[in-house]
């Protein structure tokens, strides 16, 4: 019901602020601060967002045509470049992160789909990155190439909820593999990967987090086959087979049994090995 407020404050309301006082209060985000506290930072990030911000000069030019109503839109009492810039300088990205944490788990749970396409117990994960070009005369800090900067986006996305459940940036020269060593394996979950994260080091850690994963195989991969399992052509699915990989350094990073589906796309006349 409409109080009386502005509608950029009547969603803000919804934020749990306890919960994010307590993780400010754990990283002493408001120390030495007289009014424009972390809450008040985040108002206005989130207000740059919303309204689609490209810059912090846009946003302030943005802001000061509100300059009035800072207090009912929960701004502080005043906001300006410097302080903006200052707080975005100085204070841990860690409080952000975190209650970002907070508020995805909270959008997992209202979002929980019971009608999911494939009947697993487990949660389904996807794990990927995207490389976001910057220009790199205003992003030096971001080298990627010679004339051209960037970043990575990794992702890994709750594919029953459809939301990310975590991320991590990193410079777009990082290898995607080494992503993996940031993720945390939920026991009984299924983890997808694309070929470029194949690594039986770090694999074999989600086999050993007693979890699943899913990747393509690529063109060299050795596998000798153990035995086979019996299988619906129909389905697409050619053979299902339960061996383990060849090669010394291969054995010695993944030493367990691997389990390798040959599967055809009838519509994309494409068979492809996981």
């Amino acid at each position: 019901m409409n109080q009386g407020k502005y509608i950029f404050a009547q969603l803000t309301e919804f934020l749990p602020r306890r919960v994010f006082d307590h993780i400010v209060s754990r990283h002493d985000g408001n120390k030495k601060v007289r009014s424009f506290t972390c809450w008040n930072q985040m108002l206005c990030m989130i207000f740059g967002q919303l309204t689609a911000r490209d810059s912090m000069r846009d946003l302030m030019l943005s802001l000061e045509a509100h300059q009035s109503k800072y207090y009912h839109l929960g701004l502080g009492a005043s906001v300006t470049r410097t302080n903006l810039g200052k707080a975005n300088r100085n204070r841990s990205y860690k409080i952000f992160e975190d209650f970002a944490y907070v508020m995805m788990d909270k959008a997992r749970q209202s979002h929980y789909r019971e009608d999911f396409e494939v009947k697993v117990d487990g949660n389904v994960y996807a794990f990927d990155s995207s490389t976001i070009d910057l220009c790199l005369s205003v992003f030096w800090w971001a080298e990627f190439r010679k004339h051209k900067g960037g970043i990575k986006l990794h992702t890994l996305y709750d594919l029953k909820t459809s939301i990310p459940t975590f991320v991590l940036i990193t410079s777009a020269k990082v290898n995607d593999m080494n992503a993996m060593d940031y993720l945390h394996y939920e026991s009984g979950s299924f983890y997808i990967f694309d070929r470029g994260y194949v690594d039986f080091d770090r694999l074999y850690r989600v086999n050993e987090s007693e979890a699943w994963f899913v990747t393509r195989a690529k063109k060299n991969f050795k596998f000798r086959r153990m035995y086979s399992r019996e299988v619906d052509k129909s389905t697409g699915v050619q053979c299902d087979q339960i061996g383990k990989l060849e090669g010394f350094y291969q054995q010695k990073d993944y030493p367990g049994k691997l389990r390798r589906i040959k599967y055809h796309d009838v519509e994309l006349g494409r068979t492809s090995f996981l």
